[in-house]
């Protein structure tokens, strides 16, 4: 890593080093929290989390060649050097602050309530066809996750696309100021974390602390779609992206091919750019139009953009479609709020199929828990969802909201293990069939056992 010796790594954090002294001038090869893939050369983070103690596994770090550690203590009888240091997040992000202004490339920052990995890798998908990208790795977008993002930036890289993600005021002011983006783009403004922070406006105050961070040449990509997003007001110049009247880089001719994805025209300007997506959900559009609008921004060709767009591939439990001998399973369990969950409803819509929709409990909504999640199974009875599943606590709402709506066939599970048994005699062959909930709800199990229908 560049620049990176023990002594600098000192210096930069306000460590106080314990142990064998005569390392100062090494540098380390790479940083690490796992000590399962620690290796020889590298600097071991130690992070007391909610499950484990960081600090108890530095002895096993040594015995895989580890250098040096950094911690919040030095543990009795250790054989390893310990940088020590009053919190080890917060000096990782201190580190990493330092680290990326070591690298004079392009870095685009990206945020939003909703779609933040979809876009991270659509984006990523187009600036690859041009540039060695180097992007935020599964969900790593956090105070801890964007520091190790950064870490991984080496001479080779190009581009850096960074996720950022926040819940709280004041976060993404200290995200803005280790990553310093050159550019930003916001997906979408919506119901998450409003129990921290308050309303959609509250929501944009927040995500918008990153610009502080930009330069006043700097670009904001925004969403011209979202209500929200259009009140943002910032010195730097504003591209907006979407099929609103206005926006900078708009679709035309959007011909929907069910799971399989769609075609369409990005227009900006004089240029018409014909694309594929090779992915299912409405949003997908709004996906494509802000990778569009950064490709553009970067002077990439049409056929570059094009190709980068068809090259997108969903990550994890995003969108991601399954089909087996039966039935078709839209597996989007990995995480919801009432916008992510509304956008997949209507996504379900478009479907030529008897369309289920299996809803689960969402959590960081605050006061307005039980409303937003009643509004959610009316939106699910409106669209005429063919068969409603809700299950949870907060879910009754959900059910109780797609009744009163009309919902003509929704059912209510308070507990996943009573929706498990019920599975097979709800679902029917050539069913297209949505599993969405917060992460903590865990609805991969449902996954696996429509799986097995």
């Amino acid at each position: 890593m560049k620049n990176m010796t023990i002594e600098n790594i000192i210096a930069v954090t306000g460590g106080r080093l314990y142990g064998d002294n005569t390392i100062l001038g090494k540098e380390i090869s790479f940083i690490t929290t796992d000590s399962r893939s620690a290796a020889v050369g590298c600097l071991f983070a130690a992070i007391k989390g909610e499950n484990f103690d960081g600090h108890d596994f530095i002895k096993s770090a040594y015995e895989k060649g580890t250098l040096c550690a950094i911690g919040e203590r030095f543990p009795a009888d250790c054989p390893l050097p310990v940088i020590v240091v009053k919190n080890t997040v917060e000096a990782l992000g201190e580190l990493a602050a330092f680290y990326r202004r070591q690298f004079g490339i392009p870095v685009l920052g990206i945020t939003g309530s909703v779609g933040k990995t979809t876009a991270k890798e659509m984006v990523s998908a187009v600036l690859s066809r041009r540039y060695k990208v180097h992007k935020t790795a599964k969900n790593l977008n956090n105070d801890l996750g964007v520091p190790l993002t950064l870490f991984g930036l080496d001479e080779s890289c190009g581009f850096a696309v960074v996720e950022m993600g926040i819940s709280h005021f004041g976060e993404m002011r200290r995200l803005g100021e280790i990553v310093k983006p050159d550019m930003a783009l916001y997906t979408v403004i919506g119901s998450a974390h409003l129990e921290f922070l308050g309303d959609f406006d509250g929501v944009l105050r927040a995500k918008s602390e990153m610009l502080e961070f930009l330069p006043d040449n700097g670009t904001v990509f925004i969403n011209g779609d979202d209500e929200t997003l259009n009140k943002m007001v910032c010195r730097q110049k504003i591209c907006r992206y979407g099929v609103s009247p206005g926006c900078d880089v708009t679709a035309e001719n959007i011909t929907l091919l069910g799971t399989e994805g769609m075609e369409l025209d990005i227009v900006s300007g004089r240029r018409k750019i014909h694309v594929k997506i090779n992915s299912y959900g409405k949003h997908m559009v709004t996906a494509a139009l802000g990778a569009a609008a950064v490709g553009i921004h970067m002077g990439l060709s049409d056929e570059e953009i094009a190709a980068g767009i068809a090259d997108y591939a969903p990550v994890g439990s995003r969108s991601n479609i399954v089909e087996t001998d039966k039935i078709t399973i839209i597996d989007d369990c990995y995480n919801a709020n009432p916008t992510s969950v509304a956008a997949a409803l209507d996504s379900l819509s478009m479907l030529r199929a008897r369309r289920v929709c299996i809803l689960g409990d969402m959590g960081e909504l605050g006061e307005s828990a039980a409303k937003l999640h009643f509004e959610t199974g009316e939106h699910a009875a409106e669209i005429n969802t063919d068969l409603i599943i809700a299950c949870g606590t907060l879910s009754k709402n959900t059910a109780n909201g797609a009744e009163k709506a009309g919902g003509k066939n929704v059912v209510w599970f308070e507990t996943k293990a009573e929706l498990l048994l019920n599975l097979p005699r709800l679902i029917k062959e050539g069913d297209a069939v949505l599993v969405k909930a917060s992460h903590s709800q865990k609805f991969e199990d449902i996954v696996g056992e429509l799986k097995k229908l």
